[in-house]
């Protein structure tokens, strides 16, 4: 089977055809074998070869005269792609014989053939070779049959766009046969003629029809949107009728034209009923759209007009926007949940919140795609409903509250956040989150989500449920307390033995019960049995068994242990060391009351006997086991906090019962602080000293330069801005800066060097384009010039070079598109290849063009628990070692690191706060354009002796190529830095100063 190849493949010399060979096969083959020659010659000529004007009579001799409908259309590519011109610039006199051909397929009776003649009429460009055709092209508008007409009317249309003067009444011919025209196809390219020739025609022609247009085809509808977007700026007069129009278009069947017509009507006008009819279309074609990136591109319209018109969005349309998260995807579903809370406010919240709570219910569905993702971005999005309008808080917590058992960690953990923000911001809703919270202790399944609900408890729970907390905790650490209580029992029970025997009896000291010690989950018992051997003797054989093998999620039973049992005996003691100051913060708590009421005293004594109990039962479940030190040394602290005199110490009750919280309020209130900023900046802005615009008394301006607002009547078209940025291409009046333009420009052959060639490169999102300058240094002609260029990396080339001539001492320009499908760094490495005479060529290697890979990533913001999760994920680490001499400041080493890798750090600015201790710690985050995360943790402290900073840099990415790319950004712009030189040393002049 022969290889498959997504370009042109090289011939091999070997198997390249021959002129000789080319032309005997198209003189005596068949029409099946001149097709396959054609083929072969097209193939050849999109390579580079130059024997097609070697080949033009006979292609005119014996391919033209064939009726063979294939080979027909292979022949008009030939002419298509063929150079007509001899050296000299003249039209080859072949071209009279072709030009007389295409004439008579032109008046040929068969409409497929006259199409298809029509169709290349379009390509052709010489005036020479056109002239002979008008009179042709001109009576094929008249045909009969509606796909030559089409064919006629663009053809006339390339002929007057590029030699006007061969046909200089066009638009006047075009615009009579659009009048009586019937067909829809032949109606939409008249119409595109009309408005891109002469806008005045095709609007007298949209007053005359502007009742029917609603039943036109949607190729015309598109065609009359486009015309209607550019002349209602320059025709303000008009700008009423236009809007109608365009409000009309907006129940077209046709989702296309609904999504142009609703772009369009947002680019002209901002009035409250135009953003409602055009959130309503989005909304529809949200909801109706199949394709998933259709339905992210018009969730970023949706967002996009919510933040130009935030006051006027409609309130009804929140809910049939939320239908979207009936997509099976979660990119869709997590934009929808983002544009949808945008569009909440305090009229329509209660049905969004009512909305998304059948959604989690349905989340419980275990065939649901999934399920767990969905249920966390649904908690999200409840979470921040409840925070943003306090009213609804109530009637979700408790819901919510139903997931702290979630086998899904990540959900649960979003719900215990969500309880722990709510319990700290209303609190009149504590007892009964703290009474729900008791109910579900044992129901937890996660380490993280039981140490989230015993720090509520011990900051919130007030002293007349402190028993029933304490229980609680008795009750879900299981076997830990029983075991305890078991041994002293068995203890007591020997010591009483002891004293019996001592005194001659063997009866229990008097006063002492019987306690009777059941067997354990896990004693051990030895199990002696007599087996007969081989040669028939006998022998005992002695077993040690177990009772019964606890499991990871139940006992020896078999039966679920209770979840703080679990956790510890799984080795979790970090949840210990947060039961221990859960369980002092009770203990403190109550005996702080009973300093002013006497009746708790003895309530206070006992409560804090049995935690010190409790706290030493855990102690000897870690000594038993592996505890770690850290939460060992916070246990014994609590247990000395109870048991000595800092019980009534003033400072440490403040630090149990008052720093823990005022800390938490503190983060809180950075977060609320941050989400005010951004909601400022965000709003739009005006100097004293900017221009007011009035359109009714501005000047109407035909080339679309505007005024200050840049909006309505002026500045440029939005599509057209959108068209120019997307081709990389620099905005009017945003011309880049020199010195950007220099910086990349890359030399690519040295001066003395035949060919000289510089590039510059030019990065815009998924697309690189090579600006390559090739200058001729030598004194002859080089011919056959190529520019060759091959990719390292997630690099693909997507069009080569056409060979050009040079002349002596002359320069040329061209362009390489390289498509870029991943945030690697990319290497462009290349040769420049020419001829001197007929067997020389020759070749010039060029400089490597290294890709910056700060080109494709931004910085990005996520919340702590997202952080963790990748950072859990992603299996590909870079550790970068940190010896920097250049500044003793960690703050400004930590915003140079920031800088340097275009990455945002999410640690909150309090806990960076009080960098004189000498350590700083911080995560940066950064997304691609691409979708790519990329994560960072900075770890780093002073050197000792003015040392400079010392540390690391751990690098987390999906992929390898990012973290490593990343850490050698580091590491180079350390490097640079510390020697003096470049933008990274201005950075930290900048920042130091």
């Amino acid at each position: 089977m022969d290889s498959c190849y997504t370009i042109i493949r090289p011939v091999d010399s070997a198997e390249a055809p021959t002129v000789e060979s080319l032309k005997a096969a198209l003189d005596k083959g068949s029409d099946e074998v001149k097709v396959a020659t054609m083929k072969k010659v097209l193939r050849g000529m999109l390579s580079g070869e130059t024997y097609g004007q070697q080949l033009i009579m006979h292609v005119i001799r014996f391919v033209m005269p064939s009726k063979h409908k294939p080979l027909k259309k292979l022949t008009h590519l030939y002419w298509e792609t063929v150079s007509k011109h001899s050296p000299d610039g003249k039209l080859l006199p072949e071209m009279i014989l072709v030009c007389n051909a295409l004439r008579n397929e032109l008046l040929h009776p068969n409409e497929y053939i006259r199409g298809m003649a029509l169709r290349l009429v379009c390509k052709l460009r010489d005036a020479e070779l056109l002239e002979p055709l008008v009179p042709s092209c001109r009576q094929s508008l008249d045909h009969r049959h509606a796909y030559v007409r089409k064919n006629a009317i663009l053809a006339v249309y390339s002929i007057f766009k590029h030699n006007q003067v061969l046909i200089p009444d066009a638009p006047k011919l075009i615009s009579d046969l659009l009048a009586k025209e019937t067909d829809m196809a032949c109606r939409r390219n008249a119409f595109v003629m009309l408005q891109n020739s002469a806008p005045e025609l095709a609007i007298a022609y949209l007053a005359s029809v502007a009742a029917q247009i609603p039943t036109f085809d949607e190729n015309v509808q598109l065609a009359v949107v486009e015309l209607v977007r550019k002349e209602a700026r320059s025709r303000a007069e008009d700008r009423a009728r236009y809007l109608k129009l365009l409000f009309a278009l907006l129940q077209s069947p046709d989702p296309a034209v609904k999504y142009e017509a609703a772009s369009s009507l947002m680019s002209l006008t901002s009035n409250p009923d135009a953003v409602r009819a055009a959130t309503a279309c989005y909304v529809e074609l949200l909801v109706k759209a199949a394709d998933t990136n259709v339905k992210l591109i018009v969730l970023e319209r949706i967002q996009e007009l919510i933040e130009q018109h935030e006051r006027v969005a409609a309130d009804d349309l929140t809910v049939d926007l939320l239908r979207a998260l009936a997509t099976p995807d979660m990119e869709v579903r997590r934009k929808a949940s983002k544009v949808a809370l945008a569009m909440t406010n305090a009229r329509n919240v209660d049905q969004v919140v009512a909305f998304l709570k059948k959604e989690l219910a349905k989340t419980a569905d275990a065939d649901m795609d999934r399920a767990p993702e969905y249920r966390q971005l649904l908690i999200q999005t409840i979470h921040t409903c409840a925070i943003r309008f306090p009213a609804v808080a109530a009637t979700v917590v408790y819901i919510l509250m139903d997931y702290l058992g979630d086998t899904s960690n990540a959900s649960a953990v979003d719900v215990v956040a969500f309880v722990r923000e709510v319990v700290e911001r209303f609190p009149d809703l504590r007892p009964g989150i703290l009474t729900r919270l008791l109910a579900s202790l044992n129901d937890l399944k996660s380490g993280k989500v039981a140490r989230g609900a015993l720090w509520i408890l011990g900051e919130y729970t007030p002293i007349d449920l402190v028993d029933a907390t304490l229980d609680t905790i008795k009750k879900s650490l299981g076997e830990i307390l029983t075991k305890a209580m078991e041994a002293q029992a068995g203890a007591a029970a020997a010591a009483a033995t002891a004293d019996g025997t001592a005194n001659g009896t063997s009866a229990a000291a008097p006063g002492t019960p019987a306690v009777a010690v059941p067997a354990t989950a896990g004693s051990k018992l030895k199990v002696n049995t007599t087996k007969v051997l081989a040669d028939g003797t006998y022998a005992t054989q002695t077993a040690l068994t177990t009772s019964g093998t606890p499991t990871a999620a139940g006992g020896a039973d078999g039966k679920r242990r209770p979840p703080l049992q679990a956790l510890l005996q799984n080795g979790d003691y970090f949840t210990s060391a947060v039961l221990a100051t859960c369980l002092t913060k009770l203990s403190l708590r109550l005996h702080a009351a009973a300093k002013t009421d006497s009746a708790l005293v003895a309530a206070s004594n006992r409560v804090t006997a049995d935690c010190m109990w409790v706290l030493t039962c855990v102690l000897k479940q870690g000594m038993a086991s592996t505890m770690d030190e850290d939460s060992y040394e916070r246990v014994q602290q609590c247990l000395a906090t109870l048991s000595g005199e800092d019980v009534d110490n003033d400072e440490v009750r403040a630090v149990y019962l008052g720093e823990c919280r005022a800390s938490f309020a503190r983060v809180l209130a950075a977060q609320d602080a941050r989400t005010a900023k951004k909601a400022r900046d965000a709003a739009p802005k005006a100097k004293v000293e900017d221009v007011i615009s009035f359109g009714l008394l501005k000047r109407a301006d035909a080339s679309g330069a505007g005024g200050a607002d840049g909006g309505l009547l002026g500045g440029l078209d939005s599509y057209e801005d959108d068209l120019t940025r997307a081709t990389g291409a620099a905005a009017a009046g945003a011309e880049p800066r020199a010195e950007n333009q220099l910086s990349r420009v890359v030399q690519l052959t040295g001066f003395s060097d035949p060919v000289y060639a510089e590039a510059y490169a030019n990065v815009h999102q998924f697309d690189i384009v090579l600006d390559v300058l090739l200058v001729n240094q030598t004194s002859t002609t080089l011919q056959n010039l190529t520019l060759e260029f091959a990719t390292l990396g997630d690099l693909k080339l997507v069009e080569r070079p056409a060979p050009v001539t040079l002349a002596a001492k002359s320069y040329h320009t061209l362009k390489a598109n390289i498509k870029v499908s991943s945030t690697e760094t990319g290497v462009i490495f290349g040769n420049i290849a020419y001829d001197v005479g007929a067997l020389d060529t020759r070749c010039v290697i060029l400089a490597d063009i290294h890709i910056d890979i700060m080109d494709y990533i931004h910085p990005a913001q996520c919340t702590e628990t997202q952080f963790r999760a990748m950072w859990t994920e992603f299996e590909w680490e870079n550790k970068v070692n940190v010896h920097f001499q250049g500044t003793q400041d960690l703050r400004k080493y930590l915003d140079h690191m920031m800088a340097a890798t275009n990455m945002a750090c999410l640690t909150p600015e309090p806990a960076l706060a009080g960098a004189e201790c000498g350590v700083l710690a911080a995560n940066l985050y950064a997304r691609s354009v691409f979708g790519e995360d990329a994560l960072a943790n900075l770890c780093i402290e002073r050197a000792p002796n003015g040392g400079g900073i010392v540390g690391h840099i751990r690098i987390r990415a999906k992929t390898q190529g990012i973290a490593l790319s990343l850490g050698d950004k580091i590491t180079l712009s350390q490097k640079n830095a510390a020697n003096g030189g470049g933008a990274d040393a201005a950075t930290l002049a900048t920042a130091a100063a």
